[in-house]
């Protein structure tokens, strides 16, 4: 009796690049149409507002950074450290900036900004560690790439002095910024081939998605910011 042949198991994608890629896409676009984010890609945010997104996303680094950090051995996450991508200290830079002394204090941050940071606590504390490569996926990459448009709009909109305001998005030239984004991309690839962390790390970061959602819907409430027209993605 002829044997059948043994063909490959197919797989949805063959990488974990290509799986956080595809099933986050829909939700990246929708971060980025929230009337929060729109009403900042339209030129169109104060001060004020800008300053109280500043102060959560600097939470947020905090705890990402001071846990990838702790983790930074780890075997997942040796591919993606690099802390020229760290943003806690430029964004503090830019918070003295725009807002002067005493800002951690003066500027509190939302409910979801408190459930994020409690989420990265959470597995700094207990793991499993490379759940953390989801969460900088999610901000090292946009920062890199749609995050360049960002710095001239805040330079345009705000008008901060020479050399501050903006260290938020600067990596250095384009060269610099270029090398970056590319090997944070092949980290990626090297992270994990195992198809059980994979699907982890993908749900991970829908989860990150989510959450920043709810953030800027908090934000936009909390600064009164209303915005019904679509503004160009970053991507």
């Amino acid at each position: 009796m002829m044997k059948k042949p043994r063909y490959p198991e197919r797989r949805l994608s063959s990488t974990l690049p290509e799986r956080l890629k595809n099933q986050t896409r829909s939700l990246h676009m929708q971060v980025e149409r929230s009337a929060f984010m729109n009403t900042l890609l339209r030129s169109k945010m104060n001060r004020r507002s800008y300053v109280a997104m500043l102060r959560n996303l600097h939470a947020i680094y905090a705890a990402l950074e001071a846990a990838l950090a702790r983790h930074a051995g780890d075997a997942a996450i040796v591919p993606i450290y690099e802390e020229a991508l760290f943003r806690s200290e430029p964004l503090a830079r830019d918070l003295q900036g725009l807002h002067g002394p005493g800002w951690p204090d003066a500027i509190g941050v939302q409910p979801e900004c408190d459930a994020y940071v409690a989420r990265l606590g959470q597995i700094a504390a207990a793991g499993p560690a490379d759940l953390l490569v989801a969460h900088a996926y999610v901000r090292y990459l946009g920062d890199l790439s749609g995050g360049q448009l960002l710095r001239r709009i805040v330079a345009e909109s705000f008008h901060p002095p020479a050399g501050t305001g903006t260290a938020f998005y600067d990596f250095g030239d384009a060269a610099r910024t270029a090398q970056l984004t590319a090997a944070f991309r092949a980290g990626l690839g090297e992270v994990s081939h195992d198809s059980e962390r994979i699907e982890a790390i993908v749900g991970e970061a829908v989860a990150a998605f989510e959450r920043h959602k709810a953030l800027f819907d908090e934000l936009a409430a909390a600064c009164g910011v209303v915005s019904t027209s679509r503004a160009s993605p970053l991507n």
